[in-house]
């Protein structure tokens, strides 16, 4: 009785592992026919085609450099892949270039910056480990030297117009140093202080020559690899409908030049919520605004549809 019990288990048991071996075979068959099985035929993961040509600002990409086009389609990849930061990339663009292109225009500076700032903050009013804040992920100590405010009841840092205006004069002054639009890009991951002491170092006179840290290495492809996805999604296998994109906020600007004691009575007497008022003014910190300057400030009030 002892035996037949023990028998009866060892007997059930090589049973299971039998079964459990045809299982997996048939899945392993399976796998093996992935590519080949019609069931799986519109899951296929495909290389992406790197274009022959590349610019950024007009510049050429010397893509016949293998370690650049390997650079290059790295970011493609990357961004392509991750399909569901990439569509959120191309409603926000949509919805926030419209502001950003014309300050580009007026400063004379290149329409592809406006890729940078989508890459610097995926245009969400975000704070890096380092204390960089806004779209354009502007230092506090840049913001002040380019006249914007920035203490614990304003930061213009957030403030989409102003930021993007600072942006451009920084980069005007950087493609004035460095000569070209390449590396004044370079230097606003950088510094142009960094940018210029590597480019001293190491005798060279272009970024794509340059023996750089991870990031600012990565940086202008991440910039064109944004690029080229958002001027062509279709072509990437992105199906994205008019209706689906974010639009651009239609505000009035209302002056002032006095202090706020409550920016929610502000906001009921504007006839808007105060959660509105945050939206469209994130760079009002606080519940008042000081104002012992009497400095004048606009704030957007967004008009019902």
């Amino acid at each position: 009785m002892k035996y037949g019990k023990w028998f009866a288990i060892l007997l059930v048991g090589i049973l299971i592992v039998l079964v459990g071996g045809t299982q997996l075979g048939s899945d392993d068959r399976n796998n093996q026919g992935l590519i080949g099985s019609p069931e799986f035929a519109n899951q296929l993961i495909l290389a992406v085609k790197i274009p022959e040509v590349l610019s950024f600002c007009g510049e050429p990409v010397p893509l016949e450099h293998p370690d650049i086009k390997e650079r290059y389609d790295r970011e493609l990849l990357v961004n392509n892949y991750w399909q569901s930061n990439m569509i959120l990339l191309i409603k926000r663009g949509h919805k926030f270039f419209p502001i950003i292109e014309p300050i580009l225009r007026e400063h004379g500076v290149p329409d592809d910056f406006k890729y940078l700032a989508l890459i610097e903050s995926g245009f969400l009013n975000a704070t890096s480990p380092a204390g960089a804040k806004g779209f354009w992920q502007l230092m506090k100590s840049t913001a002040r030297e380019y006249g914007l405010e920035v203490n614990g009841n304003v930061d213009e840092r957030l403030h989409v117009t102003l930021s993007t205006k600072v942006a451009s004069q920084y980069l005007l002054k950087a493609k004035k140093r460095f000569g070209n639009w390449t590396l004044a890009a370079a230097s606003f991951n950088r510094g142009m202080f960094g940018i210029a002491r590597a480019l001293k170092n190491q005798k060279v006179d272009n970024y794509y020559d340059l023996y750089l840290n991870t990031e600012t290495s990565r940086y202008i492809f991440r910039i064109l690899a944004v690029k080229e996805i958002f001027s062509n999604f279709p072509d990437y296998g992105f199906r994205i409908e008019e209706e689906d994109l974010y639009q651009t906020p239609v505000v009035r600007k209302v002056g002032l030049d006095t202090a706020v004691t409550s920016l929610v009575g502000f906001a009921h007497k504007m006839g808007i919520t105060y959660k509105e008022l945050k939206i469209h003014n994130p760079w009002l910190l606080e519940g008042h605004l000081n104002n012992r300057s009497r400095k004048y400030y606009e704030i957007a009030i967004p008009i019902a549809d």
